[in-house]
């Protein structure tokens, strides 16, 4: 007999839609997997664009309206990478069908979408996935397992950084991610949840946060002429946050640090050594142990290619470096096996809303001045 099959329905064919198609097409190349994936139907709204996903990325159909996809019998998956103001009703929809969802980050705009989805799945009993991609850099889960392995001891310090650039020029126009009914927040959502949830991976919940956002430019172009636009979202957010661990944590998100185009990066602290990740150098993981010999200690750069580092050895010999698009085939292979075995997969809806939690109370921070408790 041969494999089982799961067959996907993916909403949303641009940047992500073609990372999560680039993942379903290469994963059983790379991972011996229980399940074959069929990519059923890609949709958007504009058929143009979409036909020519479909065509490029090797799904077998196309739809403009993902009711239509969400109805199909034969879809089991439901991937949501559209843009967040459409997150809430399609999640929902597909949960109330039976569908397993997988969700792009953040899951929704507010706090209450957030819970009404986290429900909606729970109700259905189905399995979920969010993609929060950069907990399957090997590097990053090679920093989990050494935690979790207590090589650092107590862990005193995460500080974590997303440094990009894209919209620094005044002139930039006023995109859908620069809209808060749209997107919910600007850099805090978008590229903040990122480093929360890391966060959250790595070192535990999060307690308490104080917080501030800042817009530095305050209207755009619109895209399509015909003047300017308000922009109603933050440009950088900075908070600082308490662990339940008692860890204290250190949070910055930012679209305007100039020369800086995708540096996602944290460093961790513990009483016996300390671990440094950059996405910009996303196969090293710098290691600092205090149980080396005195006169011997230093950062020391660890290359996460090796068979025994985590998902390496699925792809080419020591050495040879992978890139950002096998984040997501890691994510989506461990996703498959998890639900093949009837196990819980993280980061799942119940994480996507837990970091929503915390992208609320940084709002709610910045807005009253003040610490929020979670």
């Amino acid at each position: 007999m041969g494999k089982p099959t799961l067959t996907v329905g993916l909403i949303g064919y641009q940047f992500m839609g073609k990372a999560h198609s680039n993942a379903y097409r290469q994963v059983g190349r790379y991972f011996d997997l229980p399940v074959d994936v069929r990519m059923k139907t890609i949709c958007g709204r504009t058929e143009t664009g979409v036909r020519k996903a479909a065509e490029t990325f090797g799904w077998e159909g196309f739809e403009t309206d993902w009711r239509r996809v969400v109805d199909d019998p034969e879809i089991d998956i439901i991937d949501v990478s559209t843009p967040g103001d459409s997150h809430c009703d399609i999640v929902c929809a597909a949960a109330e069908a039976g569908k397993s969802v997988w969700c792009e980050k953040p899951i929704g705009n507010t706090i209450a979408e957030a819970a009404k989805m986290r429900d909606a799945v729970a109700k259905s009993g189905k399995p979920s996935v969010v993609f929060h991609n950069y907990r399957f850099a090997p590097a990053v889960s090679l920093a989990k397992k050494w935690i979790d392995e207590g090589r650092l001891g107590r862990i005193f310090h995460f500080r974590a950084a997303y440094l990009q650039d894209w919209i620094a020029d005044p002139q930039f126009p006023r995109v859908w991610r620069l809209e808060k009914a749209r997107t919910g927040s600007g850099a805090l959502g978008d590229i903040g949840s990122h480093i929360i949830d890391l966060g959250r991976h790595l070192v535990g919940e999060i307690q308490s946060v104080v917080g501030q956002l800042e817009t530095f430019v305050t209207e755009r172009p619109l895209p399509e002429g015909g003047g300017s636009g308000p922009v109603d979202v933050d440009d950088a957010a900075a908070f600082i946050a308490r662990f339940a661990s008692g860890a204290l944590g250190t949070f910055e998100a930012t679209r305007f640090a100039v020369g800086r185009k995708n540096a996602n990066r944290f460093e961790i602290n513990g009483e016996k050594g300390s671990l440094v990740f950059d996405l910009e150098r996303m196969n090293e993981l710098e290691y600092y142990s205090e149980l080396d010999p005195p006169g011997t200690r230093g950062f020391r750069t660890v290359l996460a290619t090796d068979s025994s580092h985590p998902f390496a050895g699925r792809y080419w010999p020591v050495g040879h470096i992978i890139g950002y698009e096998h984040t997501f085939i890691n994510l989506v292979a461990e996703a498959l096996v998890a639900r093949d075995r009837g196990e819980r997969f993280r980061p799942d809806i119940e994480d996507g809303y837990l970091n929503q939690r915390v992208l609320d109370a940084v709002e709610r921070s910045a807005a009253s001045k003040a610490w929020v408790n979670l």
